[in-house]
């Protein structure tokens, strides 16, 4: 599958391209950001992207994202459909017991572990996605 931004992209056939959970996919590029498809299942790790936000949007499922934040700890349930947009510096933990299918706009060369973290579980993926194909 091409990620060349003249082609159409079908993000139904993208997320069937690949299995491994919690390792996104480049499916295009924005400017200088990524368009990212991922699965997701179980917890992903706490962590905080320094310079930039996070937007995540669900695609099927469900996800829950946990947000440190000054007034404390809380969480937000994202079903299919939702969008959310993590601020830059929130210590965050996405979940989904169900699992899920998300697209995240990020710019191009953010860590999916962001800039402080938690140690890395072995089911996730620390990158900076991956191509396609």
């Amino acid at each position: 599958m091409s990620t060349h931004p003249d082609q159409p992209q079908d993000l139904a056939a993208a997320l069937a391209s690949f299995d491994a959970l919690w390792s996104p996919r480049i499916v295009t590029r924005v400017n200088d950001y990524d368009v990212r498809v991922a699965k997701v299942a179980g917890a992903h790790l706490w962590h905080a992207h320094d310079d930039t936000d996070e937007f995540f949007l669900v695609l099927e499922g469900e996800l829950f994202l946990s947000l440190r934040e000054e007034a404390g700890e809380r969480t937000v349930r994202l079903p299919k459909g939702a969008v959310f947009t993590v601020p830059r510096g929130i210590e965050h933990r996405p979940h989904s017991p169900a699992g899920a299918h998300l697209l995240l706009f990020e710019p191009t060369g953010t860590s999916t572990v962001g800039d402080r973290h938690e140690e890395v579980p072995d089911h996730v993926d620390a990158t900076i996605g991956h191509p396609l194909g």
